[in-house]
């Protein structure tokens, strides 16, 4: 086995990464990162510098994989470290840049070391990536490295090698076989159930006609509108977009099956949009915008619509995204989130170490 280190997926063959995306995750498909290349969305430039970590055989037979990018910043991560970064630097060292295995701009649960499942060396594979991460840290002189979004199993295997473990909260919609979204409601409390109900009649009085879309009836009209209504939402949360529009054309043209994107109109006219990425057992929730401020219509087209999707197409679970305690009235439930973090100095270490374990606390009162 030797070890490589890929700055484009250009430069990877797409069909074997993708055998190693075994469960066929959206996000971790060699479509949807290359995308983000191709588009700039990811590059040096915006502080992503792609530094994937390839495991071949002799005759260059991709037999591991690991996303990974050299990063100049903390933003677009949704684990937030900007006050380690602060704190490493006060004390005079450089926080930046850093290596991160993640999915750009994408807060979702799912592999971040690739493994054909057929393979009998995984074992040994899983050992040897982890070991370069730790190694181009200490090669580089860099100050961490940091795996984000990755499943309890990985998480407990990175721990026994000494990584710490730090736990985040997300809120997610199980499906509980239920058979409409009014069997869905029936199993809520009273309270829930009529604020569900209150807001979802307030939507009708607007006279919006709502459309889930995906496949081929997805088309430029629809993204050129939706990326107009992506941009309106970075610019009054954050201040900067991250995708580019040539984004979105390539995910529709690569990826449309795996999309599903449902939208508002209003007089014929397309007024706001939620984008949804469709995996194996789960809807996944991303980007949202519209150009009408309308009440409670965030949370028809990002919850309520995924989750009658869901139902209708027996998808196990909802993720809608980062955040919002607000989820928990509407039948989400909280689900712990994980990353792992390596740290080559020994007292910073050591101070992430304290500051996680009291942040556990707090997340779990």
């Amino acid at each position: 086995m030797k070890i490589e280190l890929a700055s484009s997926l250009n430069n990877i063959d797409k069909n074997q990464w993708n055998e190693l995306n075994a469960c066929n995750h959206p996000f971790t498909s060699y479509d949807f990162l290359n995308a983000l290349e191709i588009s700039h969305s990811v590059s040096s430039k915006t502080g992503w510098t792609p530094k994937h970590i390839l495991v071949k055989t002799d005759d260059n037979t991709i037999i591991g994989a690991s996303p990974n990018y050299l990063k100049m910043h903390s933003y677009g991560e949704y684990i937030f470290d900007h006050s380690w970064a602060n704190a490493f630097e006060n004390a005079g060292g450089q926080y930046y840049p850093k290596l991160l295995s993640a999915i750009p701009f994408t807060p979702a649960t799912g592999p971040r070391i690739l493994l054909n499942p057929k393979n009998k060396d995984n074992e040994n594979i899983l050992k040897l990536i982890i070991d370069t991460y730790e190694q181009l840290v200490k090669n580089n002189n860099l100050s961490s490295a940091h795996i984000n979004f990755i499943t309890k199993k990985l998480s407990n295997k990175l721990n026994e090698r000494n990584w710490i473990k730090r736990e985040g909260l997300q809120f997610h919609w199980h499906n509980k076989e239920y058979k409409s979204f009014d069997d869905f409601l029936d199993k809520l409390k009273s309270t829930k159930r009529k604020a569900i109900k209150k807001e979802r009649k307030k939507i009708n009085e607007y006279g919006l006609t709502i459309e889930r879309i995906t496949g081929d009836d997805l088309n430029s009209e629809v993204w050129d509108a939706f990326y107009e209504f992506y941009l309106s939402t970075i610019d009054k949360k954050w201040g900067g977009a991250y995708l580019t529009k040539e984004f979105f054309y390539l995910i529709n043209q690569n990826m449309k099956n795996n999309i599903l994107l449902v939208i508002a109109k209003k007089s014929n006219e397309i007024i706001a949009g939620a984008l949804n990425f469709i995996g194996k057992n789960t809807l996944y929730g991303r980007n949202w915008g519209t150009k009408l401020e309308i009440p409670f219509l965030h949370f028809e087209l990002c919850y309520y619509q995924a989750i009658e999707y869901a139902i209708e197409n027996n998808i196990q679970i909802v993720e809608a995204g980062a955040q919002g305690h607000h989820k928990i009235q509407r039948g989400y439930v909280a689900t712990s989130t994980y990353s792992s973090h390596y740290i080559q100095n020994s007292s910073f270490d050591k101070a992430v170490r304290s500051f996680v374990k009291m942040e556990a606390k707090e997340i779990n009162n």
